[in-house]
């Protein structure tokens, strides 16, 4: 009895494991100073950026960028890995938006952008919390599966700096689950 008590506790504990990979193809590692957040990107909704997310992993990309914008109880946002303040992108175009009906709800990952609807390049955002005043305006592109805690321990900027974080967390590596090593 004790045997399958420990097996299915072991099983339970798992899940978060097993969720994590069950699309290896269209999902993102995250290793940051903080721990690991996996992340499941929504090629059907966003097929293009999606596509980008995955390609910068798999160039390195993304290796060493820091959470350059982080906001209490909105977002956390990355991507910078050419300046790494917010103000770059990558040598590849702009992406042409793909917005959807999926809310930006507790978890959900977005492509940042400048005004223009369709200037989405390598930068994205992970929400903290529900917030509507996005929805249909951001092309949201995955889910946190896993490690939403990493994402509530990184450093947060200042309310008056926008977000602006000093000596911010990093990604450390990111790769698709497919290519992890």
């Amino acid at each position: 009895m004790i045997r399958i008590l420990a097996i299915v506790v072991a099983l339970v504990c798992a899940a978060p494991a097993i969720a994590q990979v069950s699309d290896p193809q269209n999902t993102v590692l995250l290793d940051t100073t903080k721990g690991r957040i996996v992340i499941k990107l929504r090629n059907d909704i966003a097929p293009k950026h999606a596509e980008r997310i995955k390609q910068l992993a798999r160039d390195g990309f993304y290796n060493n960028v820091p959470f350059h914008r982080v906001i209490a109880g909105f977002m956390a946002q990355t991507g910078d890995g050419q300046n790494g303040d917010g103000t770059g992108g990558s040598k590849y175009p702009q992406l042409k938006a793909e917005f959807s009906n999926v809310p930006y709800t507790r978890g959900v990952v977005g492509m940042a952008r400048t005004s223009d609807p369709n200037s989405a390049n390598s930068q994205f955002f992970i929400m903290f919390a529900e917030n509507s005043g996005l929805n249909g305006q951001y092309t949201v592109i995955g889910q946190v599966m896993f490690g939403m805690d990493v994402v509530d321990k990184l450093k947060k900027g200042p309310e008056s700096a926008n977000g602006a974080v000093s000596d911010p967390d990093k990604i450390l590596k990111m790769q698709v689950a497919a290519d992890a090593k």
